[in-house]
């Protein structure tokens, strides 16, 4: 990339001023549409790229408690209902966030939040990311014990600590890393699985009637309810797809179908791959309970050293499960990394006004997830997961329906998603009201305080009230506070022929950089164009224009 180009793609405001933003060096973004000139990868890159993000181990330890606690029968349908929730509820988000080239805070403020109202989904998505990275890293942690002795302390800080060289430089490094290892993750995690049904074909069958310890093998309404909540809480996963498929080329007649097959690919067909891997934890964990324990059966570690064990020489069995966990938990760590430090700075900026550089938010995500590694939150994987769930899907479901429902069928939201400070109100009571009745409703039922009937459907409640409310909302305020204004002052057409973001480039008057024609808007002051940072760390809000709805 030449310098030109770097410069563009770190270029922020004189707050850090540019010369620092260049040595910098982040490929991210942050706070903004991701322009044309940027987007050089194509479908197929970016889509590796996502998928390689979802290599991680947690859906191994999650099928297997799931399995373990309410038998195999439970398990499968609980996973299937929650990947075709997943799946539904994805597609229109990560449609709009590789169309329109924006991560999931940027869709989500134009689709029923405002523009401060988002903050509260972000911070949501932040914490999805540091609990997941904690999970991973205690997995990985696990592996470095079994294979070099390392305490499990150390174990948890070498885990933190190695992805800080990766996640430095964004788009650029974390695609080479996804392409290169992809292959040698999926040899490994597949080839033990093939070999021990080829070899002992009697495996398939005590996986399948295995009863768990809480039932007698038949499925059960609740058993099924308490495990689809527990694969729910991977709902939020949609946004570290965006967080990459927003780096997608322009949709055009000659590449639509290299574009859609990648989008649905990488952006909800994600979950499919993920449920392959729940059922697989649930079938291995069944494999090893015998052996090792219910209480050791979930961890990922001992269910692949258990595999290899079988197929292969026994000085190569803890190298190979070590060396699996560790590309499964860098592969996924970086993106945690990543998108978390997205999604605090997104936060940040806007409520102080102040961009401090992604990389302090880097160092934030990880401190918290080092935390939870240490309080050994492994442990109560199940617990924090489904708690965490009912908030992840009534944000998700609330922004799935108000583009699906609200922009297509009521069109009272607006159908181009829009980002940009002064454009938006601060608050839109449509999403906001919406997650609010649908996430403290379903976390009630989840205490219990509701019952202890209701308690298994607290997932189904989070869904249901969002979906909802939602339209419900949008039809009481008339989407009336969706736009603060229609009109961004600038003359240049924001969308081109094929409906993609313009590449047409101005000025900033403020940093004095060149953005594409959808990251700016008119300055109130100037006969000039603001770019959207620009506009996001005005303190006084010198810059931004008045509401004219």
């Amino acid at each position: 990339m030449s310098t030109t180009e770097s410069q563009e793609t770190v270029a922020h405001t004189t707050r850090p001023p540019a010369d620092q933003a260049v040595k910098e060096t982040l490929e991210d973004y942050t706070l903004r549409f991701a322009p044309r000139g940027y987007r050089r990868w194509t479908p197929t890159v970016v889509a590796t790229t996502a998928l390689g993000g979802i290599a991680y181990m947690a859906d191994f330890s999650i099928g297997a408690g799931i399995g373990l606690a309410h038998g195999t029968s439970n398990a499968l349908v609980a996973i299937t209902l929650a990947a075709v929730v997943i799946f539904l509820t994805g597609l229109p988000l990560v449609y709009y966030g590789a169309r329109y080239n924006i991560d999931l805070d940027l869709i989500t403020r134009g689709s029923g939040f405002g523009y401060y109202g988002s903050v509260l989904t972000s911070v949501i998505f932040a914490s999805f990311t540091f609990i997941f990275f904690a999970l991973e890293g205690s997995i990985m942690a696990q592996g470095l014990e079994l294979g070099l002795g390392l305490p499990l302390w150390l174990g948890y800080a070498v885990s933190t600590l190695m992805v800080i060289p990766l996640v430095v430089y964004g788009m650029k490094a974390l695609s080479r890393l996804q392409v290169w290892t992809t292959p040698i993750w999926l040899l490994l995690m597949v080839g033990p699985l093939v070999y021990l049904i080829a070899e002992d074909p009697g495996t398939v069958d005590r996986f399948l009637a295995y009863p768990g310890t809480d039932g007698d093998g038949a499925v059960n309404t609740a058993s099924v309810m308490l495990g689809a909540g527990v694969c729910l809480s991977l709902i939020a996963q949609i946004g570290e797809q965006i967080d990459y498929l927003r780096f997608m080329p322009p949709k055009t007649g000659a590449n639509k179908r290299a574009w859609w097959t990648a989008v649905i690919m990488a952006g909800p067909g994600w979950v499919v791959l993920g449920a392959l891997k729940q059922a697989i934890g649930v079938f291995l964990a069944v494999y090893i309970v015998a052996e090792v324990g219910p209480a050791a059966a979930p961890e990922p570690i001992q269910q692949f050293r258990s595999a290899f064990d079988a197929m292969m020489p026994a000085w190569s069995v803890v190298p190979l499960a070590v060396v699996l966990v560790v590309i499964s938990q860098i592969k996924i760590n970086v993106t945690n990394a990543y998108s978390g430090s997205l999604a605090w700075t997104n936060s940040f900026t806007r409520v102080t006004k102040h961009y401090p550089g992604r990389m302090v938010f880097v160092l934030v995500n990880l401190a918290f997830a080092l935390a939870l590694m240490e309080a050994d939150m492994f442990s109560f994987l199940g617990s924090v997961l489904g708690f965490y769930s009912n908030c992840a899907i009534a944000w998700v479901v609330t922004v799935a329906t108000d583009i699906g429902i609200n922009k297509y069928v009521l069109k009272l939201s607006p159908l181009q998603p829009e980002f940009r400070r002064g454009m938006l109100h601060a608050v839109n009571p449509v999403g906001i009201v919406a997650f609010g009745a649908a996430s403290g409703l379903s976390i009630a039922m989840y205490f219990h305080l509701l019952g202890d009937t209701l308690q298994p459907y607290s997932p189904v409640a989070a869904a249901a009230i969002a979906f909802v409310v939602t339209p419900l909302m949008a039809v009481i305020t008339k989407g009336r506070y969706y736009l603060r204004r229609t009109d961004d002052g600038i003359r240049e057409p924001l969308l081109d022929a094929d409906g993609n973001p313009s590449a047409a480039v101005l000025d900033c008057h403020v940093c004095h950089q060149s953005y594409e024609r959808p990251d700016l808007t008119a300055c109130v002051t100037h006969e000039a164009v603001v770019c959207s940072l620009c506009l996001s760390t005005d303190k006084a809000g010198d810059h931004v224009l008045p509401a004219t709805v």
